[in-house]
């Protein structure tokens, strides 16, 4: 390994080897702009990976290494930390409980290469959360997984487009379940999660929109029984005094059109789907999750497993070419 060279070493993990993680990451390590950017190594299936290469049709060198310090760094080179847990017959786009415990693993290894510091960043491909629970994992998935992995507490998940960036109270729970979580203090240190991510990235004064919960952000207690001013205005009051822009409640049918105009760097969902419909509409390709609030660098695909597609060379890598971008600039 070149130890002069100035950019983090990345662990990618694979994703789930059923799926279309093999894909885009063989499509990403090979994009042109990721080598000068950072230095990659996959945590996953060596074999697995040439395969991929085969049906995207591309000309790669896969090169098992034992550590993140074996890894060489030259045009058309995959290194691959080979964990060696598929079978080489596993199919394409079918729900494997192998695959779901090989994409734990991954994770595993690659949580303690940062922890450790012999990686600056963690990158995920996408896993199967059905085959990550056969497997006996039972974890929502990515975020808190690598939570648990991490000793970490709470975290949020961002999204991250070119367009607008988009932080979440709660995330993979119902929305009975949602609404019963939210609370001033998960409102308060969610936003104080997404201000301090924004300015160690360079925006020395975040300014961000928080969505209400209910239609029209309860138009005033006319919608919904008063959750913004129960749940929502006593953190922002609290954030604003100490110095923190944080807006709203917000109508969350205009909020992320105001942020895609520039008048907000940051807005804040409440539930998932608040959050994830926007950015998905904006276009799935461009848009990377960030795990906020880890004591690693973690950003992902926005995207899952594709298993209608996985195997047949057609999912695009963009989205693994900008979450490589993203981690490699969050570590700078």
């Amino acid at each position: 390994m070149n130890s002069a060279s100035p950019t983090p070493v990345i662990a990618v993990t694979m994703g789930d080897g059923a799926g279309v993680g093999p894909e885009v990451t063989v499509g990403a390590l090979l994009d042109e702009t990721t080598a000068t950017r950072c230095r990659p190594v996959v945590i996953g299936d060596a074999g697995r990976l040439r395969k991929a290469a085969d049906v995207l049709g591309v000309e790669v060198e896969v090169v098992a290494v034992d550590s993140v310090d074996d890894a060489v760094f030259t045009p058309g080179r995959i290194n691959v930390i080979d964990l060696g847990l598929l079978p080489a017959e596993l199919p394409w786009g079918a729900v494997s409980p192998v695959a779901g415990d090989a994409a734990y693993h991954y994770i595993r290894v690659a949580s303690e290469l940062a922890t450790s510091g012999a990686a600056q960043a963690i990158c995920t491909a996408p896993l199967n959360k059905e085959a990550l629970h056969a497997a006996g994992h039972i974890f929502p998935g990515h975020t808190e997984l690598l939570a648990q992995l991490t000793g970490t507490d709470e975290v949020s998940m961002m999204l991250a487009t070119p367009a607008m960036k988009v932080i979440h109270v709660t995330t993979h729970i119902g929305l009975i379940d949602a609404v019963a979580a939210i609370e001033p203090g998960l409102v308060e240190r969610t936003v104080r999660r997404g201000d301090r991510t924004l300015r160690d990235s360079g925006v020395e004064s975040p300014r961000i929109g928080v969505c209400g919960i209910n239609p029209h952000a309860g138009e005033n207690g006319l919608f919904g029984h008063g959750e913004e001013a129960e749940k929502i205005v006593p953190a922002l009051e609290k954030l604003r005094a100490d110095g923190i822009d944080a807006q709203g409640p917000l109508p969350a049918d205009t909020a992320f059109y105001l942020a895609t105009r520039g008048e907000y760097d940051l807005i804040v969902a409440m539930y998932h789907d608040q959050g994830h419909g926007p950015v998905k509409v904006l276009g799935i390709e461009t848009g990377v999750n960030i795990t906020v609030g880890l004591p690693v660098i973690r950003t992902s695909v926005d995207h899952g497993t594709a298993f209608d597609i996985a195997g047949t060379g057609k999912a695009s890598a963009d989205s693994m070419v900008e979450a490589l971008r993203q981690a490699a600039n969050l570590c700078a």
